[in-house]
């Protein structure tokens, strides 16, 4: 009977819509998360917090077609947030990937404050030369501080392949950086 009862379970999961999950706690559970994915794509500030919110509101209009059994709601939250950016983008026709990172760093001294935002800006550049697909995997990464595991699960690239990926990448731009450090008017421009 114990059996039974943990088999109903699993399939009671698959069956009960987003209509009917408990949508503050996943709202308050997510929200850090989605919010970071976009600060990392466009820049802390209201750019970010219109779009999540638009996620928010996609995906509060739309959970009667999310499916448990199809996918965990992070998948599917992640899937609504990727559109939301790639529809801000198509609109934008520019990119501003790191452009306040540095109101994030720790209060300093004016020179401080001046070499971060320098430092943000020169990365921001550098990030713009990556292909759609590397930048994706950068702000899911980092700007939403996921998994391998999890973002090879909303990409479909196994997770291997996104780890192989981040640290070809990653390399990359710090051999860029450390090219650009020794010339200090390419990254003053």
């Amino acid at each position: 009977m114990a059996n039974d009862t943990a088999v109903f379970g699993r399939v009671w999961t698959w069956v009960v819509p987003a209509r009917e999950a408990d949508w503050d706690s996943l709202y308050q559970e997510q929200l850090p998360r989605i919010y970071n994915f976009f600060r990392f794509r466009v820049g802390a500030g209201p750019v970010a917090e219109d779009l999540t919110s638009a996620t928010f509101e996609k995906a509060w209009r739309a959970r009667h077609r999310y499916r448990r059994d199809l996918g965990a709601f992070s998948t599917w939250l992640y899937t609504i947030a990727r559109n939301v950016a790639t529809d801000h983008f198509r609109q934008q026709r520019h990119h501003l990937p790191l452009e306040a990172a540095h109101e994030v760093a720790a209060p300093g001294t004016a020179a401080d404050s001046a070499e971060r935002r320098s430092d943000a800006a020169h990365l921001g550049r550098l990030m713009e030369r990556l292909e759609d697909r590397e930048r994706e995997l950068l702000s899911r990464k980092y700007g939403a501080g996921l998994t391998n595991r999890a973002i090879a699960r909303l990409t479909g690239l196994s997770e291997s392949n996104v780890g192989t990926v981040l640290h070809r990448t990653i390399g990359e731009l710090r051999a860029e950086w450390q090219s650009t450090e020794s010339k200090p008017s390419e990254r003053s421009s």
